[in-house]
């Protein structure tokens, strides 16, 4: 039922920011931006999205295997679950659909479902935190949004979570914690929140393994920064590639949050309000946004192809 109630709001929430914030960019202004947009520049924006697919599909296996190391799961069973979960999360809140997609897929596979949360989990904790350094580095380039007090809470929100898996995985005090915590859980809950507490803790032993999924999440983030380039300069926006390493990590943490739908609306309300900041005109911005979310989309479509594929064999 909440399920139900929150798809709706979502779908609003998405559909009100998405129609103010074109209605500010001024809608004429926004269609003659793309109207003449350079498509080469575009199509090289989306030959990247290949790549950081590619990125984001290993540094998931990786961690999989490392909880797995007997390879229980087919890596090509493994790879198609990624790419359609990828897909079915584009109509689920931010990436937290995808994500238990992708965990209750992948226990279909003999994978226990203890180590399916947990490299699951930990795939998107190192995913924030890659975005975090990236914007920090940002900050470095555009030192004047570095005192700004809303992006610096942002960024302390966005980092708890990471600083608290971080002590969950290293330090036993807060392993011993969080078990305190679990035996207040119902009994139904007690045992499998045990399980993957486990499993996370399992990590502290594979160090080089963690650091080559976070160095493989920071060359994804390099990717889409890269690809807002590129989508930037296709709509003749002159800002040169150190405000996209600026801004692009602090919007895709607005898009994380988990109130629309793939960040449709938030994503509007990121680029034009940070875009701003660079002098990037509002229609311009506005556009822009529309073209990163459609890349995302784009992304996904492969996924799409395999979830049709396996349904008309079923």
């Amino acid at each position: 039922m909440m399920a139900s109630l929150s798809r709706p709001a979502r779908l609003l929430v998405a559909a009100v920011l998405t129609a103010y914030i074109l209605w500010k960019s001024n809608p004429r202004a926004v269609l003659d931006a793309v109207a003449g947009a350079d498509w080469r520049l575009i199509a090289v924006a989306v030959l990247l999205v290949l790549f950081d697919r590619a990125l984001m599909a290993y540094r998931w296996v990786v961690l999989l295997r490392t909880l797995d190391p007997a390879g229980r799961a087919p890596l090509g069973g493994v790879m198609r679950i990624f790419f359609v979960s990828t897909f079915v999360g584009t109509f689920l809140p931010a990436s937290v659909g995808g994500d238990a997609v992708r965990a209750y897929s992948v226990t279909k596979l003999n994978v226990p479902a203890s180590d399916a949360v947990a490299s699951v989990f930990m795939d998107r904790m190192l995913g924030v935190a890659s975005i975090l350094v990236m914007a920090l580095v940002g900050l470095m380039l555009a030192r004047e949004l570095a005192s700004d007090w809303t992006i610096l809470t942002g960024l302390a929100f966005a980092g708890a979570p990471c600083v608290v898996t971080l002590l969950l995985v290293f330090s036993s005090g807060t392993g011993a914690t969080a078990s305190t915590v679990i035996a207040w859980l119902p009994a139904i809950a007690r045992q499998p929140a045990r399980q993957v507490l486990d499993s996370i803790r399992r990590y502290a032993a594979y160090h080089r393994q963690l650091l080559r999924v976070l160095l493989c999440s920071v060359a994804v983030q390099v990717l889409r920064i890269v690809q807002a380039y590129y989508l930037g300069r296709g709509l003749g926006i002159a800002a040169p590639v150190s405000v996209y390493f600026a801004l692009i990590p602090l919007v895709l943490l607005v898009m994380l949050l988990p109130v629309t739908f793939n960040g449709i609306g938030t994503s509007q309300v990121a680029f034009v309000w940070f875009f701003a900041r660079a002098g990037v005109p509002t229609a311009a911005a506005f556009a822009l946004s529309v073209l990163f979310v459609a890349l995302g989309i784009v992304g996904n479509l492969p996924g799409g192809l395999l979830y049709a594929w396996g349904r008309k064999e079923s």
